[in-house]
């Protein structure tokens, strides 16, 4: 096929007040007829975590549909993509066919995304899992060795796949979480992997809750912008760099996995990338309706930071 111009955005995606201290993903914005081996071999020379390619909606309920890839696969499903993504259609003119949301199709089906009506934030509706459940004693040695820790370190772990693979590992703290070291992560290559510890206005709930007493999810009604928890992504097999810099997927799935459990409030923030040098800025909450089937949202600020095209 012959290549052409097609428009590319670069977003900067859960960055804090600080320019470039997110997570970037690279955004071909109409990729029609473009094949998978085109758009892999393209993602793979942008050498970012996440590239996207936004194509027709199939679904008449969409907007656009969205492919999603890493330098080595193809995802069902991502989070720090789909909110960058959404953000470059929306700046390319992209208009919804909801007043009140964007509907993005792509490999798990439909997602919702909304658009705070103040901040301009984007929120996404965490995903339903595709596993779920404890983790083997097997998988969570390896991981701890990867990490160069005791299993004992751990309090709980939870597989919370909504697409990439991931597994959950609640530490003891945040400091546990931010002193992880990465130089033996080949020891699980084919597991991928996130860690979270509680800053301290969120350590009380959680040793409640994991002594087994009952503790609501309420709002958190401290409102300081501090965050309740520090979290780390693993992904040696897929990653150059082993670790993600702010993931949203994995924040995703630990959301629903905290707040469902106690573990969280049903709003708070979350700290990533702060070992890679980067100052992620997570904002997770949860409808009303939660425990009754209603919906965890995952947020950020999404920033434009390359615009222009690219021959493919």
């Amino acid at each position: 096929m012959t290549s052409r111009s097609r428009p590319f955005m670069q977003v900067d995606v859960f960055p804090s007040s600080k320019a470039l201290s997110g997570n970037p993903v690279a955004v071909v914005l109409d990729g029609e007829g473009l094949s998978t081996e085109t758009m892999q071999r393209f993602a793979s020379w942008t050498n970012l975590s996440e590239t996207t390619f936004v194509q027709p909606a199939t679904n008449p309920r969409a907007d656009y549909k969205l492919r999603i890839f890493t330098t080595v696969r193809e995802l069902p499903f991502a989070g720090h993509p789909t909110l960058g993504s959404c953000k470059a259609w929306i700046e390319s003119g992209g208009k919804p066919k909801y007043d009140s949301e964007i509907v993005q199709e792509c490999g798990i089906g439909l997602v919702t995304i909304k658009v705070d009506s103040t901040t301009g934030r984007l929120s996404f509706a965490a995903p339903d899992f595709l596993r779920e459940g404890d983790v083997s004693a097997e998988d969570l040695k390896l991981m701890c060795d990867a990490m160069s820790i005791e299993t004992s370190e751990v309090l709980t772990s939870r597989w919370i796949d909504n697409g990439p693979g991931w597994a959950g590992l609640l530490l003891k703290s945040a400091d546990a979480v931010l002193a992880v070291k990465t130089h033996n992560m080949s020891k699980a290559k084919n597991i991928n992997w996130g860690i979270v510890g509680a800053y301290d206005k969120a350590q009380d709930r959680v040793g409640r809750s994991l002594k087994g007493d009952k503790v609501s999810s309420e709002p958190d009604p401290s409102d300081d912008g501090l965050p309740h928890f520090e979290l780390r992504a693993f992904a040696p097999e897929e990653l150059a760099s082993i670790e993600d810099p702010v993931t949203g997927s994995l924040n995703a799935g630990v959301g629903k996995w905290l707040i469902s459990t106690g573990l969280a409030p049903s709003n708070y923030v979350a700290n990533q990338g702060t070992c890679l040098g980067r100052e992620g800025r997570i904002h997770v909450s949860a409808d009303n309706a939660f425990a009754q089937g209603g919906n965890v949202w995952v947020g950020g600020d999404a920033r434009v930071c390359i615009k222009g095209e690219v021959l493919i």
